[in-house]
């Protein structure tokens, strides 16, 4: 087992990374508010993991909410549901909001406990590759919008997040590359050598070798805690963890929520990224094509949906949380393991990679 730190003065909290941690009593007590506590889970995660869940909280007021599983639920309809429970319960301001599950799971109950009595404690048990190595850490919560994904939510650190490398192994193939586009990120922004490194172990990441994913997600939670640490708000550096995400949200946005998972639309996000940091001069075609290869193996899609053009990414890509002063801000790469926020590109420069990758 090993613990990292989120390192926010008094709002600090400890990420424990290991097999075997879900229902471990010791873990979870030290981070519940009071006696309530209410689990939010998923209907495909629910019946594998919840009642090991619910065995070490048995000495709490207990109460638990299902929501469908899928990107398109991730809704203000559903954050209903939950407010309902908590609300049908008269559950207090010291109780506990435990999420467990994907992304999906974790950012839906977090912007719950954020909203909730103007916020209440909440933990994170993600059980998806991709919610253990980003979305679990640095208290981004939302819910989606027909317009704009994550468009509504709010900041609200978790007191505590757990990750049970053990789940992995019920993890849909498909999900689990969808994990890696956002492991491979970490690389691309702020560390080459870990770049290499999944250059050279790739394959037994696919093949669910427990090392290497237990050594994966820590190395990503180090340095996403790191940044979240300097940046909480997202002012500055920490917008660089969103590398590939503005071209990736407007392929999930035009092709409906959930039809591309959200690793697949960053993943040819990362690529079409690099191919307009490679026209500003700054990568050069070896590193253009080592992303692009890591990728491919990693099992991911490095072209966007043919059936997309130019206007459908400018028109999802203006609804994008970077846009600032009406101009649409992208992460690119100087090199591999050096991103840069950049607003200054030529609008002729990102019309040409949108055309490049139209149908």
């Amino acid at each position: 087992m090993a613990t990292l730190n989120v390192d926010l003065g008094s709002r600090s909290y400890p990420i424990i990374v290991g097999a075997d941690l879900l229902g471990d009593r010791a873990l979870l007590s030290p981070y519940l508010a009071g006696d309530e506590v209410v689990v939010v889970s998923n209907d495909r995660v629910a019946p594998l993991y919840l009642d090991r869940v619910t065995a070490s909280l048995k000495d709490r007021r207990l109460n638990c909410q299902i929501l469908p599983d899928g990107e398109q639920h991730k809704t203000v309809g559903t954050l209903q549901l939950v407010f309902d429970t908590l609300l049908d319960n008269h559950c207090s301001r010291d109780t506990t909001l435990i999420a467990l599950g994907g992304g999906v799971i974790g950012d839906l109950a977090g912007f719950a406990a954020a909203c909730y009595q103007r916020g209440i404690a909440f933990i994170q048990l993600p059980t998806t590759l991709l919610a253990q190595v980003d979305s679990a850490v640095g208290g981004k919560t939302a819910v989606n919008h027909p317009q704009g994904k994550n468009m509504i939510g709010a900041f609200h650190q978790p007191v505590c997040v757990v990750s049970d490398t053990r789940t992995l192994v019920t993890l849909e193939p498909r999900q689990l590359s969808a994990g890696l586009a956002e492991v491979i990120k970490c690389g691309l922004i702020c560390d080459e050598l870990f770049f290499s490194w999944l250059e050279d172990n790739i394959e037994k990441a696919l093949a669910y070798d427990e090392e290497v994913l237990e050594y994966v997600i820590i190395e990503s939670c180090r340095h996403k805690a790191q940044m979240v640490a300097r940046d909480e708000k997202e002012v500055g550096e920490r917008a660089l963890l969103n590398l590939g995400h503005t071209f990736g949200h407007a392929i999930e946005v035009a092709t409906g929520y959930g039809n591309w998972l959200h690793g697949e639309a960053v993943s040819a996000g990362m690529v079409m990224a690099a191919t307009m940091s490679q026209k500003m001069g700054w990568l050069d075609k070896a590193q253009c094509d080592r992303i692009r290869e890591l990728l491919t193996r990693a099992r991911l899609p490095i072209d966007p949906p043919v059936a997309m053009r130019s206007a459908d990414y400018l028109r999802h890509m203006k609804a994008d949380k970077k846009v600032s002063g009406g101009r649409v801000r992208l992460i690119l790469l100087e090199a591999i393991g050096r991103a840069r926020l950049v607003s200054d590109y030529p609008d002729a420069l990102l019309h040409e990679v949108l055309g490049e990758f139209s149908g």
